[in-house]
């Protein structure tokens, strides 16, 4: 029963997933639309993803720190383990999952609104492809802009390690420094962004699928915004641990 359901589920997504990535009708409408939701789901959360990555990055540097206590270990491991962490996990998928909360339940409580306030109906009474105009630019603005919010992320999270340093003394500024530079992987940042890219869709197709297929009143309308929110973070962890075996 739970695997015939899930089949339907997936059928469901993928079918609307289909009306969603066809052309739009009104390509100047498309574009006050996507701006619209930059606006909302993309730059209304570089504050919270900065304020995030900077008490990581220190918190990572405090507790490497603490657990090397007086290891025979040279101190630039410490900078060079604080990248790794930032580079490789926090800044796509642990990112990614605070996003899922954010605007995750944004989008699927919008339209939820939009289904139960009958909009959407209204909508298909006029021949408009609502699933189209409605899905498409949060799923293009949030895709196409999650390089952004990765990269700031990696930036801040780094900015506020070395703050630590300099605050501390342990390790030196300078040793720091030298290990945020040891083995350097440019490749690293790209693999960052191609899963920021993967979790982009999913946090977005799926809120936006939830809030879709809302029917009822208010209360269904939340549940919505929470089923969102589980399934994409279960996703995203299920795709991160797919997409770190297949990229590196």
């Amino acid at each position: 029963m739970i695997i015939a359901s899930a089949i339907e589920t997936l059928g469901r997504y993928i079918l609307l997933m289909r009306r969603v990535l066809s052309k739009p009708d009104n390509w100047s409408m498309f574009g006050r639309q996507f701006l619209t939701e930059s606006q909302k789901l993309v730059i209304d959360s570089i504050g919270i993803v900065c304020l995030i990555s900077v008490f990581i990055g220190a918190v990572c540097v405090l507790q490497i720190v603490l657990n090397m206590g007086d290891a025979i270990l040279p101190r630039y491991i410490i900078g060079f383990t604080t990248r790794e962490i930032m580079m490789l996990e926090f800044s796509s998928a642990i990112m990614s999952l605070i996003l899922a909360g954010k605007v995750g339940s944004n989008i699927a409580s919008e339209i939820g609104t939009m289904r139960i306030t009958e909009q959407i109906d209204a909508m298909e009474v006029m021949g408009v492809n609502s699933a189209n105009y409605i899905i498409l630019p949060k799923i293009a603005a949030l895709v196409i802009f999650m390089p952004i919010l990765v990269i700031l992320s990696i930036s801040t999270g780094l900015v506020g390690a070395c703050a630590v340093t300099w605050i501390t003394g342990d390790p030196a500024p300078d040793a720091f420094i030298d290990g945020l530079q040891t083995f350097f992987d440019p490749y690293h940042i790209y693999y960052s962004i191609e899963k920021g890219w993967c979790f982009a869709f999913l946090i977005a197709s799926i809120a936006s699928y939830c809030g879709y297929t809302v029917h009822g009143g208010a209360i269904d309308v939340g549940r919505a915004a929470t089923r969102a929110v589980v399934t994409s973070s279960v996703l995203i962890l299920l795709c991160d641990i797919i997409l770190t075996q297949l990229l590196l």
